[in-house]
């Protein structure tokens, strides 16, 4: 039986491995908006260093005010992140930063004709708050799963700040220009090896005042709800994950005339988890974003790299 299971295992990585190959070729760095394993509780005082790579092909231009047409892009982003393990009132909570950095091209039509632009530069950082309030208390000492109940439920407040390169003459940026406040609800539970996963989101956006070409810009909330199913792998600290998300709304108002961008946008995510020495990780992701209405329409992958130490 247990020759069998390492058969089946061997067969699932290396198929796992295949399909990242045959889509590398045509897949956008938006894999951690689905950010599976959010509410697993870690013990107090343990920091992680990431640093990420991703590659996307496709509509990434996340603004649909933008009057341009057949939009298509080629989107290298580099991501830096600090994430710290706090005790938050007794129970488990998390503290991080992200900082992107990005360079690619986009192409489209604008007023019937042809553009062609490039950028890079850093985008908007993000900083968070995340917390459990319901079977994670927190804990010191190694990592210990019988610290966390079956059932776990928990909530973070992400701020996008608006850092990040902008220029207000320019139609296509890497920055936002905007204060943007990203909440969200989730509960986790386990059953064996698997985990099933579910959160909603609300992202209410701040308004920019220097929008392109000196007007106001405003953009009613977006909603979103995602969903998760985790399996664990051997060795210890390997998973696998499969993810769908699906966003509505943030229809935008340009001085005061609403614009007709309602969001309308599906994402489904693939995750895979290898680790390596201690404290050592590297994370594969793999997502495609389909609209029905307006948002983005890209396909990306992702490669990341953790370092972890503390929490003992």
């Amino acid at each position: 039986m247990k020759k069998t299971n390492k058969i089946l295992y061997g067969f699932l990585r290396l198929a796992i491995i295949f399909v990242f190959l045959i889509t590398l070729s045509h897949s956008l760095l938006r894999a951690q908006e689905l950010e599976p394993r959010s509410l697993t509780n870690v013990p107090v005082g343990l920091n992680f260093l990431i640093g990420g790579y991703g590659y996307g092909n496709g509509n990434t231009l996340l603004d649909p005010t933008l009057p341009l047409e057949d939009l298509t892009s080629d989107l290298h982003t580099f991501i830096f992140s600090y994430v710290r393990a706090i005790d938050f009132f007794g129970m488990s909570g998390k503290l991080d930063v992200m900082v992107p950095w990005a360079a690619g091209n986009w192409d489209g039509i604008y007023e019937g004709e042809q553009r062609d632009v490039k950028r890079d530069g850093f985008g908007d950082p993000r900083f968070r708050l995340s917390f459990n309030f319901l079977g994670a208390p927190s804990y010191s000492g190694p990592f210990d799963p019988s610290k966390t109940s079956k059932t776990v439920a928990g909530a973070s407040l992400q701020i996008i700040t608006p850092f990040g390169e902008n220029f207000p003459d320019k139609l296509i940026n890497l920055g936002s220009n905007r204060w943007t406040f990203r909440s969200q609800l989730g509960v986790a539970h386990t059953i064996g090896n698997w985990i099933l996963e579910g959160y909603g989101g609300l992202w209410i956006f701040m308004p920019n005042n220097n929008f392109w070409g000196g007007r106001r810009l405003e953009q009613r909330p977006l909603f979103t709800l995602k969903l998760h199913l985790i399996y664990s792998l051997p060795p210890q600290g390997s998973w696998i994950a499969i993810g769908a998300g699906y966003g509505v709304g943030g229809r935008s108002v340009i001085d005061g005339i609403e614009r007709d961008t309602h969001i309308s946008t599906l994402r489904l995510g693939l995750v895979y988890t290898i680790p390596l020495a201690r404290g050592h990780m590297i994370k594969l992701g793999l997502t495609s974003g389909r609209r029905f209405e307006k948002g983005p329409d890209f396909d990306a992958i992702v490669l990341s790299y953790q370092y972890f130490w503390g929490g003992n």
